[in-house]
């Protein structure tokens, strides 16, 4: 789970540039917020992210136990295009990790999370 400051702009950003699904998003009026799940799939049982907005709050501070969200791709030079292309914010370009072999890149998302995509 993490906490955005627009979750339209956000859910914009996981579908449009990620594709991602939107499962389901609901508001808890009581509590004064709004819950968005997505996945990979929409017939997932269990979503792969869930999205917090608290109503009224537009930004965060960045933890420092927070690192970055990471996920698994089958093309990163592909993917990383298409991000590209979609005007996402690709931080690192990828290539090789430093002493691995392991082929990574790192992207931004509207509230300034990291996300890095290793190629499998």
């Amino acid at each position: 789970m993490i906490r955005v400051g627009n979750l339209e702009e956000s859910i914009a950003f996981y579908v449009n540039i990620l594709n991602l699904k939107l499962i389901r998003k609901t508001d808890y009026p009581s509590g004064k917020f709004t819950l968005a799940f997505l996945s990979f799939d929409v017939e997932d049982k269990e979503p792969f992210l869930e999205l917090t907005y608290n109503w009224g709050v537009e930004k965060y501070e960045m933890g420092t136990s927070f690192g970055h969200i990471a996920i698994g791709v089958k093309d990163i030079y592909g993917i990383c295009e298409e991000i590209r292309e979609k005007g996402g914010k690709i931080i690192r370009e990828p290539g090789p990790m430093k002493g691995s072999k392991s082929i990574l890149a790192f992207i931004q998302d509207p509230d300034g999370y990291k996300i890095e995509l290793l190629q499998r």
